[in-house]
């Protein structure tokens, strides 16, 4: 059985009378919406308006009192469920942003290995528009609810993109190179992001991931050919690729510039 929320307290007797007709405890005036869950359905509830509020504008910029209104319920009602004020509820909208971004980078079964990180770009990118402000407060950091556990949520979410990515490729123990490889290009795709925000999103969506797949491929080519882990990893997902896919386009290009055709 679910716990219910309590109920507001009443005023203190030495508030002074009451004027105008009785009221017993049930007919207490309430706000506008107020309705009584359960608390976990509260809780939840209480955090999707602040991940909403803060992904709409930074962090900085909401209070409480905004969150409280936003959801249909009191300043202290806001209290009683996140004690730590506005830092526990950011840091509660932000872990709950962390693992919905998490579940995005889930790769599809079927396609090249370039469609199929293609997609989990999509995902991504669809994330980071829907979550516009907050994202970029989130990433760019310098905001006066940052802690280190805020860092170490963001960290979670950048180390779970650099195991994914190794899974893909078929990575079960990394070279430090190769590490390096896959967390510069986390790199690109984070500050690739901010930057088609702050330019207004001048670049369709679908043209700014294929950009990514290709410095994917081309980051992967350039530390191939300084260590043979990388090179190796780089010889197996093109042999995944179609003859007229996306990688073998790129190097058709590449090759291209370097002979002048």
């Amino acid at each position: 059985m679910n716990a219910t929320e309590p109920a507001a307290p009443s005023p203190s007797p030495a508030a002074g009378p009451v004027t105008g007709p009785a009221r017993g405890p049930a007919e207490r005036p309430r706000r506008a919406g107020y309705r009584r869950l359960p608390v976990q359905q509260r809780r939840e509830q209480l955090i999707a308006v602040a991940l909403e509020l803060f992904s709409a504008r930074p962090p900085d910029e909401v209070s409480l009192d905004d969150v409280a209104e936003a959801s249909g319920a009191s300043r202290p009602l806001v209290y009683r469920y996140f004690a730590g004020g506005k830092q526990q509820l950011y840091e509660a909208a932000l872990s709950s942003a962390a693992e919905e971004l998490i579940s995005r980078f889930t790769v599809p079964p079927r396609g090249t290995p370039t469609e199929q990180l293609g997609s989990v770009l999509d995902g991504y990118f669809s994330f980071v528009a829907e979550h516009d402000a907050g994202y970029g407060a989130l990433l760019r950091g310098g905001s006066v609810v940052e802690t280190a556990r805020t860092g170490a949520i963001v960290d979670k979410v950048r180390r779970a993109a650099l195991r994914r990515t190794l899974r893909y490729m078929g990575v079960a123990e990394p070279g430090p190179r190769l590490t390096l490889l896959v967390r510069s290009w986390i790199s690109v795709v984070e500050a690739s992001s901010l930057s088609w925000l702050d330019e207004g999103r001048q670049i369709p969506p679908a043209q700014l991931r294929d950009w990514l797949v290709d410095e994917f491929v081309a980051m992967c080519a350039a530390t191939a050919a300084h260590d043979p882990q990388s090179a190796q990893v780089l010889a197996d997902l093109l042999a995944l690729e179609a003859p007229d896919g996306r990688a073998a386009a790129l190097l058709a290009r590449l090759g291209a510039l370097r002979t002048g055709r």
